[in-house]
């Protein structure tokens, strides 16, 4: 019976793809998770083991969610491959957690023939309901694999060989910079790259270059507009808060959920240097995953004081209200949120 890979915090790539390799296919997996791009690659690697010759009509089958006909899924199952080893059966975004027949489909699921592997790949979004039978049943005899964000080395060495492919390099600062503002996962980093090595003039690629056209997320500006608070150039807050109002599809109320919750990460990060907790505290308090990323909020949050993070946390819990109960201009009442919040550190 295939043993189901605990979902840890973070997948060990590599060492999934070793196994693989050294121990072959096994008869049943669920793909899922965030990263889709090691996703997508993980299963371009097992059809290749599954299929050497690569798909074909007689041993390769795909049947697209979210609804399965079990009669079909037995159908493809029992299909003999052909002129290969293996058959391969790809079950894409099927929603697991409301199929019908659920019994049908454990036990079919439980008697999958040596010769056949069969993949569930479930989009970035999908997450399996553990509360199910089906799920249960499915864990006791898949081959689980949840494609998590990476560590930090393992992203950085990839951003690394990305743009050498590209014919640039790229500074340590630079790649903490580009997934600070762009995010790490790797699909997301991917058309980000392409687009840095277009636009570097030199051969490495700097943080002024990754400030000038990388996709900047929201909650990193938000970060950033904190951060310059927190070094009390509030009119360079403001001008950053005005460029992001200046976006239409940037809306006020989670733009206000994203202050909020940096201004509690800062008050746990105050917390902890208040405490002596150290930085791994913090990490684990805020969830944060990369270490680049919480020595920059522990640095930030020493431009507060204790008493200034919980009014701040306080200001965005009115503001909140105010804009859902009042029918005030949603984007004057953050604006407003953002002012008490600076003027509260410069009266300190």
């Amino acid at each position: 019976m295939a043993k189901k890979a605990k979902n840890e915090e973070r997948l060990n790539y590599n060492a999934e793809l070793r196994r693989l390799k050294e121990t072959g296919p096994e008869r049943l997996y669920l793909l899922w998770g965030p990263e889709d791009y090691l996703r997508e690659q993980y299963l371009s690697q097992l059809k290749k083991i599954c299929l050497p010759e690569g798909e074909d009509s007689f041993s390769y089958k795909r049947l697209d969610g979210p609804e399965l006909d079990p009669d079909e899924l037995r159908f493809a199952v029992d299909a003999l491959p052909f002129m290969t080893e293996r058959s391969f059966v790809e079950l894409r975004d099927v929603d697991i957690n409301k199929l019908k027949e659920p019994e049908k489909f454990a036990a079919l699921l439980a008697d999958i023939p040596d010769y056949c592997t069969v993949a569930f790949v479930q989009n970035a979004r999908y997450e399996p309901d553990g509360r199910l039978k089906l799920i249960k049943s499915l864990r006791q005899t898949a081959r689980e694999l949840k494609f998590t964000q990476q560590s930090q080395g393992m992203l950085i060495d990839w951003l690394s060989r990305r743009f050498a492919a590209a014919g640039k390099g790229i500074s340590l600062e630079a790649a903490q910079r580009l997934i600070f503002v762009s995010g790490d996962l790797m699909s997301g980093l991917i058309p980000e790259i392409e687009k840095l090595a277009a636009y570097a003039q030199g051969e490495r690629v700097t943080v002024e270059d990754v400030d000038a056209v990388a996709h900047h997320l929201p909650e990193a500006v938000i970060f950033d507009m904190t951060d310059l608070i927190a070094q009390k150039k509030n009119n360079a807050a403001m001008s950053v808060l005005a460029e992001l109002l200046a976006d239409k599809n940037n809306e006020a109320i989670p733009m206000l959920a994203m202050l909020g919750l940096q201004m509690r990460k800062l008050y746990a990060a105050r917390l902890a240097l208040e405490q002596d907790l150290g930085s791994k505290y913090v990490m684990e308090a805020c969830g944060i995953k990369h270490d680049f990323i919480a020595s920059r909020l522990i640095g930030s949050a020493r431009g507060f004081t204790l008493p200034q993070l919980k009014r701040a946390v306080e200001i965005c819990a009115e503001t909140d209200y105010r804009i859902k109960s009042s029918g005030q201009d949603d984007r004057e009442l953050l604006k407003e949120a953002v002012l008490r919040i600076a003027a509260g550190n410069c009266g300190a």
